[in-house]
């Protein structure tokens, strides 16, 4: 069974940086699309980012896209996401997903979620 754990949320001031961790566990992830979505109070979950496995590509939300990078630690089962110029309104529970396939922006097409962790950003 495929299990997501997500780490390293807290609490930083604008402008500062944060690393999160999905650490993936229960099958190889080979031919999974990899995702982090955000959930704001009152809003609706957004895309942040996602990669494929099994290839090079990324692709970002417009908003975080040339401040934030996904990438992964095959040997780790472990994807990232590093958060530069954090901004208050990046404040959310960030989650980390999975899914068979080609990567989507669409968070109703991902099968597997982690419990999220919190990011709060101070003004």
């Amino acid at each position: 069974q495929v299990q997501l754990a997500e780490s390293g949320g807290g609490l930083v001031r604008a402008g500062g940086s944060l690393r999160l961790s999905c650490a993936a566990s229960g099958r190889t992830f080979s031919g999974y699309a990899m995702a982090w979505f955000r959930r704001a109070p009152g809003k609706e979950r957004e895309f942040v980012a996602s990669l494929y496995w099994s290839s090079t590509g990324t692709y970002y939300g417009d908003s975080v896209k040339g401040r934030f990078t996904i990438s992964r630690e095959s040997a780790k089962n472990t994807v990232y996401l590093q958060m530069n110029s954090l901004k208050p309104e990046d404040t959310a529970v960030y989650y980390c997903a999975a899914r068979t396939g080609w990567y989507s922006r669409n968070y109703q097409m991902y099968d597997y979620w982690g419990q999220g962790t919190q990011v709060t950003v101070s003004s």
